[in-house]
């Protein structure tokens, strides 16, 4: 038992030894520099020497040095500990993880209403802020308020994307920055702005509603499912998703709408509570008794091998005709009668490669030309002008990507707003570290079964 003690002891001894504390230090500041990419910043191991050695500058400027011995009073060292918490928190919060809430039902069963989703960032590589100043731990607006600005555009800077030591892959869940949500329009509820042109004109919207522009890292977080990555084709036949002709991997959590013929007693209501079907996203018809349920493969299998409902038949979107005349499902173009069902084929933009352009592909990647990648764009006489220049082809400067919610008929994704650039990826969902029901009182509100859950 000394012998252990002893060795205790001198492991302590070891680790308090400051060349050892220094040496430690200095080596996982070097190797940060090494990944951020930039390298006068290891003019800081002087800085590392100084905190460990010298202590020549009195770096927490914000407290005065003491003489030795003499402690600071309690309100410091709270403060002291404050300032470096949230420094940390910060420094945590840009390079590798990000607490996320689920705010919606588009992801369900994989992911449901009140979870808190950990995303990590180093899996792909961090991207740096691009708006600088903006009000600690808050988004795009100010706490308590829906429209106040929590951000300033002062300062800027360009997309930069640390190594990451994955890519982006089929099926993985993440969360990006909404790529149709530049220009915001206050009051118009789930209604973006875009859609009100389509269905308004731009003159009308710009003179009838309050607009607020909001950069790429200062857009409202999506969570979705990647089904489609640069250089893929993705083609939606009957509900399901095929990638470059090969069907897609079935995903447990996913759900399609069934229409359901009822037996018409309460018994219908306590048979889908029981299933785990949502109240809330159940429409019921009550002149012919059916019901339009989000259902997962399981729960479908189980209401088959059941006797609670006469008939089940998947719902399909067939009809292109609604989708045109309200403007929902992109390209947003006569050209393309597609639906949320029934969809592409859609080629993917891939860094580097480069299209042919006509009238025809155009409406497909006229917004990556302009408001991905910055370019003007005109067209007369059904002749493409990109940046004042006769253009036939086009280069992407990005990768983009294809997104998907799990539920798939109440889910507003990449069939209604198009393709995800890769500057807008934040990072990928890996773990459900919270769940809380909002309809429940609190100590019945949180989930237990969903915490410390991996999202596959």
């Amino acid at each position: 038992m000394k012998k252990v003690s002893e060795a205790f002891r001198l492991i302590r001894k070891f680790l308090k030894d400051p060349f050892v504390k220094f040496f430690a230090a200095a080596t996982l500041y070097v190797l940060w520099v090494e990944w951020y990419g930039v390298q006068w910043l290891l003019f800081g191991v002087l800085i590392i020497a100084d905190l460990h050695f010298t202590r020549f500058v009195n770096w927490r400027f914000w407290r005065k040095r003491q003489p030795a011995g003499k402690r600071y009073k309690p309100v410091t060292e709270i403060i002291d500990s404050l300032i470096i918490a949230i420094l940390l928190a910060v420094f945590i919060r840009i390079f590798f993880f990000e607490v996320f809430t689920v705010p919606s039902s588009s992801m369900e069963k994989t992911l449901v209403e009140g979870d808190y989703i950990l995303v990590s960032k180093y899996q792909y590589g961090p991207r740096m802020p691009m708006t600088p100043i903006n009000m600690p731990f808050s988004h795009n607006t100010m706490p308590f308020s829906s429209e106040k600005k929590s951000f300033s555009t002062a300062l800027s800077f360009p997309f930069r994307r640390l190594p990451g030591y994955s890519k982006i892959k089929h099926n993985d869940v993440v969360v990006f920055n909404f790529p149709v949500g530049d220009t915001v329009v206050a009051g118009a509820g789930s209604v973006n702005y875009y859609q009100l042109v389509r269905s308004h004109g731009r003159k009308y919207v710009s003179e009838n509603y309050r607009l607020s522009y909001r950069p790429v890292d200062k857009r409202d977080y999506y969570t979705k499912r990647v089904v489609g990555i640069s250089g893929d084709t993705v083609r939606i036949v009957h509900g399901k998703a095929f990638i470059n002709q090969l069907e897609e991997d079935e995903i447990l959590g996913s759900q399609h709408n069934y229409l359901v013929k009822a037996r018409g007693t309460h018994q219908d209501t306590l048979n889908m509570l029981k299933l785990g079907i949502s109240l809330s996203h159940v429409q019921y018809n009550e002149f012919n008794s059916i019901y339009t349920l989000p259902l997962t493969r399981r729960m479908y299998k189980t209401l088959v091998d059941s006797s609670f409902f006469k008939a089940i038949v998947p719902y399909e979107s067939t009809d292109p005709i609604p989708a045109e005349i309200h403007h929902r499902i992109f390209p947003f173009s006569p050209y393309y009668t597609w639906t949320e069902d029934n969809y592409g084929p859609l080629y993917i933009p891939e860094k580097g490669i480069t299209v042919a352009l006509n009238m025809l592909n155009l409406p497909l990647y006229e917004r990556i030309i302009t408001a991905y990648e910055g370019n003007s764009l005109s067209v007369r006489n059904d002749s493409i002008y990109i940046n004042g220049l006769l253009s036939d082809a086009y280069t992407f400067r990005m990768n983009y990507y294809f997104m998907l919610g799990d539920n798939r008929h109440n889910s507003k994704d990449s069939r209604f707003w198009g393709f995800v650039p890769e500057d807008h990826i934040i990072g990928k969902a890996v773990l459900i570290w919270l769940s809380v029901d909002q309809n429940k009182a609190f100590l019945k509100s949180i989930r237990w079964d969903r915490m410390f859950k991996w999202i596959k």
